[in-house]
């Protein structure tokens, strides 16, 4: 039979072998959680590394780059001195309202200036109304051939003419270019360069009310009424003007890509923005009539 004393030991030693299967079961579980929470630390990190990396432009970079639709510089502004635009169509050529009798007679009285270059004025007796002259500017930009037109304006195209044939425009400067969207002028015929000489004489103006400006027009330059002389303008885009200056010729479509040229090489805004003298001299180096 057993004893007491027996079933005490076996009880005994029943709960020893439970505990250390406590034990185990406890030492198992501790493991397991090390494990995870060095495999969460090792994923984390591996996370971490990642994001920190992918996407960053240049190898790792650590400036994000922009947005494809942001601009990454600032428009650069428009340069100083030339025209923002210059209108493309030809203007019609000028046209009086009523015509001129076949030829007129005018006038070139001398007066107290001393002519920029020597020259002679021209007779001033049964000057034509009729026909065209041809005239070519021969710049170092290229050749600006002009149709000087009688029946507009015949006492400046006998001016014009006479002094093409005196040479008086070779080797001179266009001093002048505008290129504001109001006046867009290339202006010559000073052989002094500063805008206040001339021929020695003058000669009234050959205007009318219904005159206008435009892209391919040629006209004289003045200082006030009936002060003409040997300054004229060549229009290449804009010239919101009155009436006051008279045009008497135009400008062939080979002579205003010429003027584009230059004025697209810009001014140097020496009287405002808008004006001054051309940034590389303008040089007519010989003009001939035909």
């Amino acid at each position: 039979m057993t004893t007491n004393q027996m079933r005490r030991e076996a009880a005994k030693r029943k709960l020893e072998n439970q505990q250390k299967r406590r034990a185990e079961r406890a030492r198992r579980r501790q493991r397991t959680a090390m494990i995870t929470s060095v495999s969460v630390v090792v994923v984390v990190v591996v996370a971490v590394v990642l994001l920190s990396t992918v996407g960053l432009p240049g190898g790792g970079d650590d400036t994000a780059a922009p947005p494809a639709d942001a601009p990454t510089t600032s428009a650069p502004p428009a340069a100083a001195g030339v025209p923002e635009s210059i209108p493309t169509e030809i203007a019609p050529a000028p046209a009086r309202p009523t015509p001129l009798p076949a030829s007129v007679t005018c006038d070139y009285p001398t007066g107290g200036e001393t002519a920029s270059k020597p020259v002679q004025p021209p007779a001033g007796g049964d000057v034509s109304a009729t026909g065209t002259v041809a005239v070519t500017l021969e710049t170092g930009d290229g050749a600006i051939p002009l149709t000087l037109d009688r029946a507009l304006a015949p006492c400046t195209v006998n001016s014009f003419e006479n002094l093409v044939r005196q040479a008086y425009f070779d080797g001179t400067e266009c001093h002048r270019l505008t290129t504001g969207a109001g006046l867009q002028v290339l202006q010559c015929g000073d052989p002094s360069g500063t805008g206040a000489g001339g021929p020695g004489y003058t000669f009234a103006d050959e205007v009318f009310p219904e005159l206008t400006y435009g892209r391919g027009v040629l006209a004289m330059a003045n200082a006030g009424p009936n002060t003409n002389g040997s300054q004229f303008f060549m229009v290449y885009g804009d010239a919101q003007l009155p009436p006051q200056y008279t045009a008497f010729g135009t400008i062939s479509p080979e002579g205003l890509q010429v003027i584009d040229q230059i004025a697209n090489r810009g001014q140097d805004q020496s009287r405002d923005a808008t004006d001054g003298a051309p940034v590389q001299p303008v040089t007519i180096e010989r003009a001939l009539a035909s």
